[in-house]
């Protein structure tokens, strides 16, 4: 008997929501390539355009009269309005892939948490927000028939944060997309390195200025591009690049389209993802799977996801981020190793066999 399968999109905002974007739209897609049979039907908001869902039989788009910039009323009508809709739709199971669950649903549900950043690191957090992200977090681990975790390290904090069992758990890596693996190198482009990252202070964006500063003055012709969305911290570091007169070499693109992410990928030097905090590191697996030679800090858990494919460093130590960026843009065999390593490390995550364990979490959850 075919299910029906929830999809809580309510949380996106295209272009605003960072990495858990490119998470729902592979993962979407994957699932229409595995799944011909059960019936999905996406909730989405007044931001969310139709292309996000398949185009195929069993997916229905389902947009909602709310916007999710607005927060309170995404919220609102998550908790009211979308649990009464899963009853008259006769969902069978909710999947919610962002963080956030209905506390009073009618159906087993399925919570996706891509990290527990508001409790490893509340600084982070405007105060207005940090105890809402408490409270819906936690009844969303608790209220959810099984939670899904993007690395063993989330599953860990998930474990040691809510005291759950480990049995109500699944561990489902990201894929990485197929196109990366495609790219050829602009053999024309000028030297720079790239790094993708929202701004956000987690990212270390700060340090690898800074270090970037120092390098520049021994390799002028090496420019910094940082693409990604603009988070809490975006101020500050502009602020910053003025100061450390960078503002000819160090280059925030702000959220990009994807035809314009590749070219990056392709025209890049080497890439560099000092982030001191993750969930998963998905611009790593991405830089991997280009052949790009690739430095990204040595913490869980992006140091087993990269394991010996990539150049790990100490996030929290410049001289070491400074030490990585030379090695990567001037050690010829250390570049080699690392283009060729990248893209075979990148090959071991597929969006498909995310897709079949989500599906597999889903049906456990009945």
């Amino acid at each position: 008997m075919p299910l029906r399968i929830g999809v809580n999109a309510l949380y996106l905002i295209p272009g605003g929501v960072g990495g858990t974007e490119i998470y729902l739209r592979s993962l979407l897609a994957a699932l229409a390539g595995i799944d011909p049979v059960n019936h999905y039907l996406v909730f989405t908001n007044r931001e969310t355009g139709r292309d996000l869902v398949p185009k195929a039989d069993n997916f229905t788009c389902l947009p909602q009269p709310v916007r999710a910039m607005s927060r309170p009323a995404r919220i609102l009508w998550e908790q009211v309005a979308l649990p009464l809709d899963t009853l008259r739709r006769r969902i069978d199971v909710l999947f919610n892939p962002g963080f956030t669950a209905p506390i009073l649903c009618p159906c087993p549900m399925v919570t996706v948490f891509h990290d527990l950043q508001h409790k490893r690191h509340p600084e982070y957090f405007r105060w207005f927000e940090h105890p809402f992200w408490r409270f819906f977090l936690f009844c969303a681990a608790h209220r959810s028939s099984r939670l899904i975790a993007v690395s063993d390290a989330t599953a860990a904090d998930l474990r040691e944060v809510y005291r759950l069992p480990p049995n109500v758990i699944t561990v489902v890596p990201h894929g990485v997309d197929p196109e990366f693996f495609r790219l050829r190198p602009i053999a024309s482009a000028p030297p720079y390195i790239l790094c993708v990252s929202t701004l956000h202070p987690h990212k270390n964006l700060e340090r690898l200025l800074r270090a970037f500063a120092i390098f520049h003055r021994d390799r002028p012709e090496f420019r910094l591009i940082m693409a990604g969305m603009r988070g809490f911290h975006a101020d500050e570091l502009e602020k910053l690049r003025a100061e450390l007169n960078l503002s000819e070499a160090a280059e925030f693109t702000g959220w990009i389209p994807r035809d314009r992410l590749y070219d990056l990928y392709a025209g890049a030097t080497a890439f560099v993802y000092p982030s001191t905090f993750e969930g998963f590191g998905m611009p790593v697996l991405e830089a991997m799977a280009a052949g790009l030679p690739t430095g990204c800090s040595l913490i869980e858990p992006m140091s087993t996801i990269a394991a010996d494919a990539a150049l790990q460093f100490d996030p929290d130590d410049t001289n070491d981020l400074l030490d990585a960026m030379r090695r990567l843009t001037s050690e010829e065999p250390l570049r080699i190793k690392l283009s060729a390593a990248g893209p075979e490390r990148a090959a071991k995550f597929k969006w498909e066999t995310a897709a079949e364990i989500t599906l597999e979490a889903i049906h456990q959850a009945l």
